[in-house]
Formats: structure tokens, C-alpha cells, sequence
């Protein structure tokens, strides 16, 4: 019959991948340049373009502060602001912030002096791991800066008066602080310390 075997033309296949994947393995991947300001501090890189900015923020930048967690926007664990909004930088490409204000835990603390909510959770031991900390905080001073904006909630009762910061009841920061996950079940203190913080806002 003269044909080939099945088992020849598996052989070819193979064969044929393994070459197409060799030459893949050798292309150098694109990159682009881009810049941002980082903790007050401007950065130049040179990122592949589907990089995150989690991974700009710990591989390029070495601010590991910023903790991989779920790396699926679930957990909070990644929680960095940009522009002053808070963003799970997971999900996040680094390559659309360019030239944007990005802050991370370790931009928070001014001349030795921790930030309020900083020291609101050592006060109110607010963690026990730690690994979640730095996410729990960011998300924290953003929410309670969103609060002093007047910013509801879908724990507001009242939406037809502006929100004030002196409403953030205990559920409030429960429900505003509902995307970030601790493995450790630290809620009560986490919540007591963002309540002191943002009393002394």
C-alpha cells in the first residue's frame, strides 16, 4: 500500500513541535519602556507588555511588600493604589500605568514615622501571619479616604445624605474592607484598627 504508519506520521509530528518550539524558545520576547512614579521616586523600565504590575512592583522594582496571593483579583493580598485609587495589582497590567502615582506599603511610612493605620495595627494586633498585612492596610487607607470623600457603601443605610466619615459603623469597614481575605481570621482587630485610624483622620 505504501503509505506511511500512523506511528511515522506521529514520529513527524513530534518531531515538527519539538523544532517549532526550539525556534520559540530563542525569539526574544517584545518589550517596551515605560515609566512610573513610585513612592514619590520616578522609575524607568523595560516590561514585557503583558507583564502585571504586581510583577513590575516585585521582580523589577524589588518591593516585595506587596505580597502574591491568589493572583486572581481575590484576595486583596496585592492591594496597591494608583492615582490615589486602590487596584489589585494581579490584575492589573503594569504597562497601562505609565506615568501614573503608584504607592505601596513601603511608601506609606514618612521620615520613620508609620503611617496612622500602620500603627493601628500593631496597636490593635491586627495580624498574626502577616502575609495579607500590607494588602489589608492599603485597601484600609484608601477606604477611608473614599469615606472622608463621601463615598456609600452597600452597608449604607441612607443614601439620600452625603456619607460621613463619623457613619463608618463597624459595618462599614466591614463591607468596604470585604476584598481582602485573611487567612488567619484577624476581622475583629482589623476592623478596630481601621476604626481608630480613621478616628484620628
Amino acid at each position: 500500500m505504501g503509505g506511511r504508519s500512523s506511528h511515522e506520521s506521529d514520529a513527524n509530528f513530534k518531531a515538527n513541535a519539538r523544532d517549532a518550539l526550539a525556534k520559540a524558545a530563542k525569539r526574544e520576547p517584545e518589550k517596551i519602556s515605560m515609566s512610573l512614579m513610585v513612592n514619590g521616586q520616578r522609575c524607568a523600565l523595560t516590561i514585557e507588555p503583558r507583564m502585571t504590575l504586581l510583577d513590575a512592583l516585585r521582580e523589577e522594582l524589588a518591593l516585595t511588600g506587596t505580597k502574591k496571593g491568589c493572583d486572581r483579583g481575590e484576595c486583596g493580598a496585592c492591594t496597591v493604589h494608583v492615582d490615589g485609587r486602590r487596584v489589585l495589582s494581579c490584575m492589573t497590567l503594569a504597562a497601562m500605568q505609565h506615568g501614573k502615582r503608584i504607592t505601596t506599603i513601603e511608601g506609606l511610612e514618612r521620615d520613620g514615622t508609620l503611617h496612622p493605620l500602620q500603627a493601628a495595627f500593631l496597636e490593635r494586633d491586627g495580624f498574626q501571619c502577616g502575609f495579607c498585612t500590607s494588602g489589608q492596610i492599603m485597601s484600609g487607607v484608601a477606604m477611608i479616604e473614599e469615606a472622608k470623600a463621601g463615598w456609600p457603601s452597600a452597608a449604607t443605610a441612607d443614601l439620600t445624605k452625603p456619607f460621613r466619615l463619623s457613619d463608618l459603623s463597624n459595618t462599614e469597614i466591614r463591607e468596604r474592607m470585604s476584598g481582602n481575605l485573611c487567612r488567619c481570621a484577624c476581622y475583629p482587630n482589623i476592623v478596630e484598627a481601621v476604626a481608630d485610624a480613621a478616628g484620628r483622620s
